[in-house]
């Protein structure tokens, strides 16, 4: 089956320390890429947001210091703050993984964030 480009969604509660906010990322990440079967060549970019009060480390700057399933460091890495909704979720770590895939992508939300979007946790 041919590739095409797909974005695959996830979500992961952290706290905010250094620790747990490259745990989290980290472990989001190999989870998508795994989940979706993504090698370091059919990555395009990863889009990373985090809520206000996660303020300890950036999670793009995490990822590249983890151990992870696939080389990161070529990966274009982008973060920003989410946007502040009155009653939202804090301590929350979200994903926009762009890769070329053979298949429609596997979104991943971990942690306690399956909440965030039942609609299309797994």
């Amino acid at each position: 089956m041919e590739k095409r480009v797909y974005a695959a969604r996830g979500a992961i509660f952290a706290e905010n320390t250094k620790e747990s906010i490259q745990e989290k990322a980290v472990k989001l990440f190999n989870a998508v890429v795994e989940k979706n079967g993504i090698a370091s060549d059919d990555v395009v970019s990863l889009q990373w947001t985090m809520t206000k009060d996660l303020d300890s480390m950036n999670p793009a700057t995490a990822l590249r210091l983890g151990k992870t399933l696939i080389q990161a460091s070529e990966i274009p890495l982008f973060c920003s703050q989410e946007a502040f909704i009155q009653g939202g979720r804090s301590g929350v770590i979200r994903m926009l993984l762009t890769a070329y895939m053979s298949h429609k992508p596997v979104h991943v939300f971990l942690d306690g964030a399956e909440a965030l979007r039942p609609d299309i946790s797994k």
